[in-house]
């Protein structure tokens, strides 16, 4: 068995959880293919075992790779979309950062990991993605997220008016600093920072969340993914930025964007003992109150 290791980088309080993580591996006789940039960081501090492979693109990943384990926060899972695009690898995110709602196992459980990928004793959970169309090429190879869209004014500019269409029918515009559509999986993120709704991740919508807007009654919207939305963006600055999850775009008021469900998903691995509101209860801290004492 093939699997792939990505990281951003480490810190040092966390070269002990990754040498037991590479040690668990070489024990069930699985073999680690390391992103190139974080194995080269990684080597001098780590006993790594002799069939290490390194990988740095996408089109490494070949079928040889059945699973994907990102080490870090949400951000980093995140990354792993550029990699695995519409290969079907499962990823399963160990929490080294600091929230944690998509890399949701704790390193003390990486043991558990590492057994449950050999008896396959994981629970799957498909996560939409948002696919962003535009009348110039932007985003490369990777036009979509797992989280989010969004359009924000650039740097210290003027709100921008985003006049948003659901299927070509005008439905508002939006005077604001930006706005953001999201993903099931991203109602946690960018989109609840900014007073949007949590929405489960099988739910088969979008959140549509403006950023500070100037008028006090626009409230986030939620519409079936089915959908097409699409944006008309006036301002006093010609150029605006344009994101998918962490990778950003300026352009101009003359490009033309619609975004829409894409047409893969990607699928995130959990161990059994956890499930979306558990992670709600333990991460938002619900129900911690000496009222609720002994409720489960």
């Amino acid at each position: 068995m093939h699997v792939a290791l990505y990281s951003r980088g480490f810190v040092r309080e966390d070269l002990e959880d990754i040498q037991l993580l590479l040690d668990e591996l070489k024990r069930q006789e699985i073999t680690p293919v390391v992103y190139e940039p974080f194995y080269r960081e990684l080597r001098p501090h780590v006993q790594l075992s002799a069939d290490a492979d390194t990988f740095s693109r996408a089109e490494d990943l070949d079928g040889r790779i059945e699973f994907l384990i990102s080490l870090g926060g949400d951000g980093t899972l995140l990354d792993t979309v550029s990699f695995i695009r519409d290969k079907n690898i499962p990823v399963m995110g160990v929490n080294f950062g600091r929230l944690g709602f998509l890399a949701g196992i704790g390193r003390e459980e990486i043991h558990q990991l590492v057994d449950a990928l050999v008896s396959r004793s994981y629970v799957v959970d498909r996560r939409s993605l948002v696919h962003l169309d535009a009348s110039i090429p932007l985003f490369g190879d990777v036009p979509y997220a797992l989280n989010e869209f969004t359009i924000h004014k650039k740097d210290t500019s003027a709100m921008v008016k985003i006049h948003t269409y659901l299927n070509g029918e005008f439905l508002n515009t939006y005077w604001a600093d930006g706005l953001i559509v999201a993903t099931p999986t991203g109602s946690t993120g960018y989109s609840l920072s900014c007073g949007g709704p949590i929405v489960f991740p099988d739910a088969a919508s979008f959140v549509i969340t403006p950023v500070s807007p100037h008028n006090l009654n626009v409230r986030p919207i939620i519409v079936p993914d089915d959908n097409v939305i699409s944006f008309e963006v006036e301002g006093r600055s010609d150029q605006f930025l344009c994101t998918l999850d962490s990778r950003m775009e300026v352009i101009d008021n003359r490009v033309q964007l619609a975004v829409k469900k894409e047409d893969f998903s990607v699928s995130l691995l959990r161990l059994n003992e956890g499930n979306f509101l558990h992670t709600l209860r333990n991460k938002l801290l619900w129900g911690i109150d000496t009222r609720n004492a002994g409720r489960k």
